[in-house]
Parts: C-alpha cells; sequence; structure tokens
C-alpha cells in the first residue's frame, strides 16, 4: 500500500509553482481555499491597491516639496520685514523731491521688488474695513470717532503679508470700540 499524502489547508497545491512562491509561508486559518484563479485575480487585486497607495504617497510627497520649496524663505522674509516696516516709517519723514528721498526710493523699489520674486506680497489695508480675525490682528481698541465707524478699522500699525497663499504677518490694527 503506498501512502497518500492528505493536503492541509496551510499547503497550497497549485499548478502555477510562481504563486505558490508568493503564498509561500502565509496561513490562511479562516479563508476558504482559492482556486488557481481566484489566487492569481486576488494578488492582482493587491497588487492594484498597492500600486494606487504607492501614486498617493508619490502626488502627497511631490505636493509636500513643492510647498517646502514655496515657504523655504520664510524665516528670511520674516526678518527683513522690520527693516521694510523702517524704510516705509524713513520715506514719510522725508521731502518727497529731497535726494534722501529719491535715494531711499530706490532702494525700497529693488528691495520691494526682490521680494515679489519671491512670493512675498502686502496685504491690502484694512484702515475703514470691519475686523477680520483671519487676517488681522486688533492691538487695541479705541471709542469711536463716530457712529458709523464702530467695529471698524482705524488705524493700522503695521502691514500685514503673505509668502504665497500664507499670511506670514497679519496686520496689527486699531479698531474703534463696538460695545459704546
Amino acid at each position: 500500500m503506498a501512502k497518500e499524502k492528505k493536503t492541509t489547508k496551510t499547503e497550497k497545491t497549485s499548478a502555477d509553482p510562481k504563486i505558490e512562491e508568493v503564498t509561500k509561508g502565509v496561513e490562511d486559518t479562516d479563508a476558504p481555499e482559492l482556486t488557481g484563479e481566484e489566487q492569481i485575480q486576488e494578488l492582482k487585486d493587491q497588487n492594484l491597491r498597492l500600486y494606487a497607495e504607492f501614486e498617493n504617497f508619490r502626488k502627497r510627497n511631490a505636493r509636500e516639496r513643492l510647498d517646502l520649496m514655496s515657504t523655504a524663505s520664510e524665516k528670511v522674509i520674516k526678518a527683513i520685514l522690520p527693516v521694510i516696516d523702517d524704510l516705509d516709517r524713513a520715506l514719510k519723514n522725508f521731502p518727497k523731491e529731497s535726494e534722501e528721498r529719491i535715494g531711499l526710493d530706490l532702494i525700497y523699489a529693488k528691495l520691494i521688488g526682490s521680494l515679489k520674486i519671491e512670493g512675498l506680497k502686502p496685504m491690502e489695508s484694512a484702515v475703514g474695513k470691519i475686523l477680520d480675525v483671519e487676517t488681522m490682528e486688533a492691538i487695541t481698541t479705541i471709542p469711536p470717532p463716530s457712529q458709523d465707524q464702530k467695529g471698524k478699522v482705524i488705524d493700522e500699525i503695521e502691514k500685514g503679508y503673505m509668502l504665497g497663499s500664507k499670511i506670514i504677518r497679519y496686520s496689527k490694527v486699531v479698531v474703534a470700540d463696538s460695545t459704546n
């Protein structure tokens, strides 16, 4: 009598040795026996899911890299913003036609032009608008000069700036108190 070998659930019998190699060591305790075609289809589905997952990873990685490159100069630009504020104040104190003013205007225009190339853009002036906490920071409130100015921005202390679509400095404003 020849001994017959019994197959167990852990032993997969297949005509294709590649399927046996891929499924080697995988133990299906609850899964029903799969035929060769079902195994091939399951492996194709698994391959497709892995490919889709990798594509999502690649796209997310590329998007993060672009975001990093667009804001890589943020730290340096933030350090330069106080210098721009000082130049603004200096320009306001010189007469329009003085030689000093003309020289400062040239330097200021060159600096602002260079920063615009890097993606910096000043935010629109907030004076006269209702306080928007998404783009403005109220540093103080004062009694409203007139009733129609309640809750509106009276003065802008520091201009706000954006780098690309990201706010890197909020506008610092004085708001007319709306509780009176």
